[in-house]
């Protein structure tokens, strides 16, 4: 079985937590941290902007590019230090973040683990963010959707709507 758990800045040791209990003996781990296309390229931007005039005929000493990378380099080996298995592959990406997570499981992998990072106050389908609920519906292979801290109780759940509401048409 090859599993893979995404790993997302503010979710990651929850979600290891909770992939760690749940994990089959033998299973084959990869830990994945995508970093979005268009952080390095905004920041670069910034340098060649209004913030330019700082680096007017110079370039920053580390790219933001080799920033990213080493945050990325460093988060997942914290990951695999929380997981505790050696033998866990690190998965780098840099683009689209819900499109390069769904290219990373498109291939033979069984379960891809993720944790929920939007709204964590209550239950319901505003505790996904936008690409974590691209993911889930996009992903070629089972899910694990994990809660990276201690869910809401069911209270949390909006009361039904009252008599005699209508609900609107089933669409086919």
């Amino acid at each position: 079985m090859r599993i893979v758990i995404w790993v997302v800045e503010g979710t990651w040791q929850g979600c290891v937590d909770a992939a760690s209990r749940s994990l089959p003996s033998g299973a084959q781990v990869a830990l994945l941290h995508v970093t979005p296309s268009d952080v390095a390229e905004v920041a670069g931007a910034a340098t060649t902007g209004l913030l330019g005039r700082a680096f007017a005929g110079r370039r920053p000493a580390r790219s933001f590019r080799d920033v990213a990378d080493a945050a990325a380099s460093e988060l997942l080996a914290d990951a695999a230090a929380r997981l505790g298995r050696q033998d866990a592959e690190l998965l780098r990406r840099r683009g689209r973040v819900e499109r390069e997570v769904i290219r990373a499981v498109a291939e033979n992998v069984d379960l891809l683990v993720v944790a929920r990072d939007g709204d964590h106050s209550r239950l319901g389908p505003h505790s996904l963010g936008p690409a974590t609920r691209f993911v889930v519906d996009h992903a070629p292979c089972a899910v694990l959707l994990v809660w990276p801290d201690q869910p809401p109780g069911i209270e949390s759940i909006p009361p039904p709507p009252p008599p005699g509401h209508h609900l609107p048409p089933d669409r086919d």
